[in-house]
């Protein structure tokens, strides 16, 4: 299976490095940008499966980064993050197209949780995308085995 590959994106570099090294020890390639303008540039050469991206930056901000990404990389699943949360944000983010929003400081472990989330429901995409392309149906495990309701 192919390593999971995650873009950190945020302004704080100290939150970055942290955050990179303890993704890393979990087994994950870890890419970082320090903008948004910076991440969609990383996104035009590397091949990433999560952004996990900071809500609030200077210049372009997580809103509109995010907005980008799904625009331009649809199958690139995308984990806000927020020091400033609140009912419109999330929701915002989430009707932009993210697959979830978090809180900072955020647990290590909710993180990778997310990821893993994020990283499964993108492998599903990917599998219905290529059983269209084929022509080919997946069929569920039920019908496979015979067994019927």
């Amino acid at each position: 299976m192919e390593q999971l590959k995650i873009m950190l994106v945020d302004d704080e570099e100290r939150f970055l490095a942290t955050t990179k090294k303890l993704l890393a020890k979990k087994g994950h390639d870890i890419l970082t940008a320090t903008s948004g303008s910076e991440a969609l540039n990383i996104l035009k050469t590397k091949k990433v499966h999560v952004v996990i991206l900071d809500v609030k930056m200077p210049g372009m901000n997580g809103l509109a980064t995010l907005r980008q990404i799904k625009k331009l990389y649809p199958m690139v699943e995308v984990i806000m993050l927020t020091g400033h949360a609140t009912g419109e944000t999330a929701v915002d983010v989430l009707n932009a197209g993210a697959t979830d929003c978090l809180m900072k400081p955020v647990d290590i472990d909710d993180l990778v949780q997310k990821v893993e989330e994020a990283s499964e429901k993108r492998q599903g995409l990917e599998a219905k995308i290529r059983a269209a392309q084929t022509g080919s149906t997946v069929k569920p495990p039920r019908s496979i085995s015979g067994e019927t309701r």
